[in-house]
């Protein structure tokens, strides 16, 4: 089959063969220009202010659908995503896994760039990753409680349940190792009056913070929230 040329099955089980720029036309004009993405994985400031000047399209995707924005976000270049983010690039755009410029940075603890995100006012909130959590989930899960911060700040759901059934709350039990760190996300989430919502299969997080013998975790659930009278 010609290079030029990409083939998938139908409906029917048909192998159709689609030229590649009927799907250029089809994704939008400027998705497969790839210029500005590689630019921003270099890590070339220069290039970045140069290509955006130039206006090539500030969304373009690269072969898994990352914008050149998600790009600079996943290899924490935040200067290069301060210029994208002005140039008013989509901090929501999801790839071929769901992840977005604002997911990631939430999830992956990019602070500086996520709160250039949370600073445009277009960040969605509600968007969800692939396992159907929103970012403050994985934030709780991957241990950044300064992330977590940042977050419930926010009008972001607290209780919000993934796909697993299971809550910021939860995964910061459940995958969390009850150190210091996660002792404080939990504190965080607890004060920010996060509920003692069950898995599905009816374990609280208080129940699973004592099974793991996670007491000082188990402590501040069971107490709930603090006042800041308390020195919290």
């Amino acid at each position: 089959m010609a290079q030029h040329e990409i083939s998938r099955r139908g409906a029917l089980g048909v192998l159709v063969v689609t030229p590649v720029w009927i799907l250029a036309a089809q994704a939008g004009e400027g998705e497969m220009d790839t210029r500005l993405a590689e630019a921003a994985a270099r890590g070339d400031v220069g290039e970045v202010e140069a290509l955006v000047a130039a206006g090539v399209p500030i969304d373009g995707r690269d072969g898994a659908r990352r914008t050149p924005l998600l790009i600079a976000t996943r290899a924490n270049h935040v200067e290069i995503a301060r210029l994208l983010i002005a140039a008013g690039a989509d901090v929501n755009a999801k790839d071929n896994i769901r992840d977005t410029p604002f997911l990631y940075a939430g999830a992956e603890g990019r602070n500086e760039i996520l709160t250039m995100i949370l600073a445009t006012g277009r960040a969605n909130l509600a968007d969800t990753n692939r396992y159907g959590g929103t970012v403050l989930i994985p934030a709780a899960h991957h241990g950044h409680p300064d992330t977590v911060r940042i977050l419930l700040a926010t009008a972001i759901d607290i209780d919000h349940v993934n796909n697993l059934g299971w809550t910021a709350l939860l995964e910061a039990v459940i995958l969390g190792d009850g150190g210091p760190v996660y002792r404080e996300i939990v504190g965080l989430l607890v004060d920010a009056g996060a509920q003692g919502i069950a898995d599905d299969d009816g374990v609280t997080p208080l129940e699973h913070a004592r099974r793991r013998g996670f007491l000082e975790i188990a402590k501040l659930i069971e107490e709930g929230p603090r006042s800041a009278q308390s020195g919290r």
